[in-house]
């Protein structure tokens, strides 16, 4: 059995007060890390954004605010557009504020890539091997 998903969507950026652009948004799940989610933003071939967020977030994302400082996320209407908002807060700027961007995905894309990573790891049964994160801990440092 396979042990990585990999889904690209296309997805719309907001970048401060700028009006939406699309990127694409790289989702990827490894068995390996069973809570963890990575999406890479890239546009034109260039890495905008990672990020690794929760696995169970994003599922609750899909139905309720969820997330408390750098990320949060919700689901939003518009007509019979089902959408996935992401908000994430980065590093300072110069003039003391916050990098943020909030990206608006397709939320049935997100949900069908959800569904694949529970085909290899069922929530719930994610397990965390303590033996193996110890000997990483002591081996760094």
């Amino acid at each position: 059995m396979n042990s990585f998903v990999h889904k690209t969507l296309v997805v719309q950026l907001q970048a401060g007060d700028t009006d939406r652009f699309s990127v694409l948004a790289h989702l990827s799940y490894d068995a390996a890390d069973p809570f963890a989610v990575t999406v890479v933003f890239s546009h034109d071939g260039r890495v905008l954004a990672r990020w690794q967020l929760d696995r169970e977030m994003l599922g609750d994302a899909l139905r309720r605010p969820v997330g408390v400082g750098d990320v949060r996320m919700r689901p939003e209407t518009r007509g019979m557009w089902r959408e996935l908002r992401m908000e994430f807060l980065g590093d300072a700027r110069p003039d003391g504020g916050r990098h943020h961007a909030v990206v608006f995905a397709w939320a049935p894309g997100f949900a069908a890539f959800l569904r694949e990573t529970y085909d290899v790891v069922p929530q719930g049964c994610e397990e965390v091997r303590v033996d193996d994160f110890l000997a990483d801990v002591i081996a760094g440092s």
